[in-house]
């Protein structure tokens, strides 16, 4: 192979190569490539600099996590129009690969943007490449170059650090274009999120002043189905800019070349102060630069420890200074220019206007705030957020709105909501004396059985009724030593949850309606109808209830080892989950719900089902509970619609989350993401991955379509299971979280692939495995509304 450089200096064709000590140019000579060394360093690196500089400012490195250690280096084109770094002995030490089609006569060049491109000679430039250094960017990000995603090729183009000034492998910083309802760029550091700008607004990001109109460059954020990316150009041509996410200033920072000086200028960076530091002042909390201290809760909240706000410990942030009442109706309150939360657990809808927007968010209690997605013209489009909101920050931008739900009391719209709250009140009055009716029929019904029950157990007769005794409130004032907080187990949506034990010894668990609470009566008087039927070994027992004044409590078998959900995704805790085990508590799952689907008296759809509502009791077996979400099915009904969507995000099926649709095969769904998290150890809610933004469901998906099935095993596990089951498990989680519900097997046909060997069906494309325009679309009409305030996400709005 002749070692010799291009007459052109900036191309190299496929009889050519560049060795160390040669470089090209570009066709003006603004970039160079070449072999180099960084500082302090023996380590040779092919990257790309600017020419004729004092000092060399490297923007691209081709083998920057796999260093040459002499000067053998050499730079060629394969037979397939590969770029191919080869060392010596012909060693490869880095490739390009993915070529957008099949090279004919490719040839490698340098052109004046900073970009190293593949093209056919006989193509001309024409601004189509086989392969484009600008689509695989380092730390630096150049005019014309994109930052975000292709979505039709799943390709993610973002930066990376240096790892130091002297070594330019992957560091901790990553800057990227974060898909999700309502797009933005983020910074993290390892996994922690560090800055975001805030989504985009129509003209800049909500977070990032420094975007705005000047003399240097143009900017552009494009968010389509096919892509999603922020640009930038230069409007003199003849100017230097560039961006570099680094590693030694923890900053993003963006630099124009000074040609008086010859120097490079810090035009911005980011974060700017401590007030872009994420997260500083926890939820609800505002960070002002310009006060002391810099964080404050927003008007209508308050520190949520006060001890620790004083102490300038913000991170447990601000409740509101009275709680929300979905039910009864909530109101909003206008801000001005907050930098906007983040936008993880968003959604957006670019045809609805403001109007649309303030209703489609009060449809739905776990809907915190919302806004326009588009602050032109006065303002288009609608953006909602759930769950509680964080990383705000206060700007000086008039135009930034946004609407934060809160109690009505705390609005000024007080007038038009009291002839709801007079109705939503006499409802609930009807409601509380619905569940003391009964309640007081269930204990006249255990008084009036008692002589009968003794007569039916001398028959040797069976009483089908269960009886569910009334407990004082003096004896669970006692069983909790007074619902000591040291007593307290749990929290939901229903109200707190208590550890007590009753004078004979024996241990339980009480859920307590909260006051507060805006589901929780409803739930109370479900759970009670429902659960005082059933009986179950994988269900967990109700042993009683207690009405008397404002109290109205659930009393429960206690389970010592809590929920599920606390040892798969704890490192420590999950080392006592073996394999044997998982798949003990896979089955036991599979029977309680086979129970509720097929065998128990009345026909019963969960609605709930997540790894924090199975129970595991002394010999770590499943026992499912919270059933106050549940609904019953009689006769030949197999579906049921309903216009208000509970449930926990992450779990839900497709069917139901975006239509209301549910039925058994919706709790099939939820029983597969449970399974797919005992498997991988890993949440399906919040689920994040460095390398790409599918959630659990999708991940576990291309994993198992690329045959890299292994690699979702929880590692903890270690090689101490049978590998054979783990797959069958791995298949039927795939089969159960199937797109369309009809597609996937039934519990009774579930129990059966657990407990025998017989042939299983290949999976179709599990739900939510869509790009975000097939989700924005799918989204546009429902309603959610989240099961309890602790266990919110949107992570079904992250697959991709």
């Amino acid at each position: 192979m002749p070692n010799r450089i291009s007459t052109a200096l900036d191309t190299i064709s496929l009889s050519q190569s560049l060795t160390d000590g040669k470089t090209l140019v570009s066709g003006e000579g603004t970039f160079e490539l070449g072999f180099f060394s960084p500082d302090d360093s023996n380590k040779r690196y092919l990257g790309i600099w600017y020419a004729n500089m004092p000092d060399r400012i490297v923007v691209w490195v081709a083998n920057r996590n796999n260093p040459i250690n002499d000067s053998s280096g050499l730079l060629t084109i394969n037979s397939t129009g590969n770029p191919v770094l080869l060392s010596e002995n012909t060693t490869v030490v880095w490739s390009a690969s993915n070529l957008m089609k099949a090279a004919q006569e490719p040839i490698l060049q340098l052109l004046d943007t900073g970009n190293f491109v593949v093209r056919n000679k006989n193509e001309g430039d024409n601004g189509i490449y086989l392969w484009q250094s600008f689509d695989y960017p380092c730390d630096t990000l150049l005019p014309g170059m994109k930052l975000g995603w292709d979505s039709k090729t799943g390709l993610n183009r973002r930066l990376t650090s240096w790892k130091s000034s002297n070594d330019p492998s992957v560091g901790d910083f990553i800057w990227e274009t974060q898909l999700q309802g309502n797009p933005e760029l983020v910074v993290w550091k390892g996994r922690d999120k560090y800055y975001r700008s805030g989504p985009w607004n129509g003209i800049t990001f909500s977070g990032g002043v420094a975007l705005k109109p000047n003399p240097i460059f143009e900017y552009n954020f494009v968010s389509t189905e096919e892509e999603v990316y922020y640009t930038y150009t230069l409007k003199n041509k003849s100017l230097l800019t560039r961006i570099v996410i680094n590693q030694t200033t923890y900053t993003r920072r963006r630099y124009t070349w000074n040609d008086i000086s010859r120097s490079w200028i810090l035009y911005d960076s980011a974060p700017r102060d401590r007030c872009d530091s994420y997260g500083l002042c926890g939820v609800y909390g505002n960070c002002m630069a310009t006060e002391s201290p810099v964080c404050q809760c927003l008007k209508g909240f308050k520190p949520k420890i006060l001890e620790d706000w004083n102490l300038m410990d913000w991170s447990q942030g601000c409740v509101r200074n009275k709680p929300l009442d979905c039910q009864k109706g909530d109101g909003f309150v206008k801000f001005v220019g907050l930098k906007l939360p983040d936008a993880m657990h968003s959604w957006v809808n670019k045809t609805m206007n403001l109007n649309e927007c303030r209703i489609k968010c009060l449809q739905n209690c776990s809907c915190m705030a919302y806004s326009n997605s588009d602050i032109r013209g006065g303002g288009s489009g609608c953006a909602i957020w759930f769950g509680d909101l964080i990383d705000i920050r206060q700007l000086p931008v008039v135009d930034q709105v946004l609407y934060i739900r809160m109690n009505v009391s705390e609005t000024v719209d007080k007038q038009k909501t009291k002839w709801k709250i007079a109705i939503i009140i006499l409802a609930s009055i009807a409601l509380v004396s619905g569940t003391l009716v009964i309640c007081f029929s269930i204990y006249r019904r255990k008084v009036k059985s008692t002589d009968q029950s003794a007569t039916n157990t001398q028959n040797g007769q069976n009483n089908e009724d269960l009886e569910l005794p009334l407990f004082d409130l003096s004896t669970i004032v006692n069983a909790t030593n007074n619902f000591s907080f040291n007593n307290k187990i749990g929290e939901g949506g229903f109200g707190p949850v208590y550890r007590g034990i009753l004078t004979d010894g024996q241990e339980i668990a009480v859920k307590r309606l909260s006051k507060s609470s805006g589901q929780g009566l409803s739930e109370f008087t479900n759970e009670v109808i429902l659960i005082a039927k059933l009986q179950h070994r994988n269900l967990v027992k109700l042993l009683g209830c207690c009405i008397q004044g404002e109290e109205k409590m659930l009393v429960y078998e206690y389970m010592p080892n809590k929920s599920l959900d606390s040892f798969i995704f704890d490192k420590t805790r999950s080392k006592l989950l073996d394999w044997a085990k998982r798949f003990n508590i896979i089955c036991g799952i599979a029977r309680g719900l086979l129970y509720l689907h097929q065998d128990s008296r009345l026909r019963i759809i969960h609605r709930d089902l997540k790894a924090s509502n199975i129970l595991l009791d002394n010999e770590m077996n499943p026992k499912i509970s919270d059933f106050g979400l549940a609904k019953t099915f009689r006769g030949e009904q197999i579906e049921g619609n309903t216009n208000r969507v509970v449930g926990t995000y992450g779990y839900m099926a497709p069917e139901y989350a975006t239509d209301g649709i549910f039925s058994d095969k919706s709790d099939v769904f939820s029983f597969g993401v449970i399974m797919l998290e005992i498997i991988s150890g890993k949440k399906s809610r919040g689920y994040h991955h460095p390398d790409h933004t599918l959630n659990l469901i999708g991940y576990a998906w291309r994993l198992w379509k690329e045959g890299k099935s292994l690699e979702l095993i929880d590692s903890i596990l270690g090689e101490s299971y049978d590998l054979s089951q783990v797959m069958r498990c791995y298949t039927i989680s795939l089969l159960c979280v199937q797109q369309h519900a009809e597609d996937r097997p039934s519990m009774a046909a579930l129990v059966l692939m657990l407990s025998s060997e017989i042939a299983l069906p290949a999976p179709n494309e599990p739900g939510f495995f869509k790009d975000k325009g097939a989700l924005e679309a799918e989204y546009s009409s429902s309603k959610f509304e989240s099961s309890s305030t602790n266990e919110m996400s949107i992570s079904l709005l992250q697959a991709r």
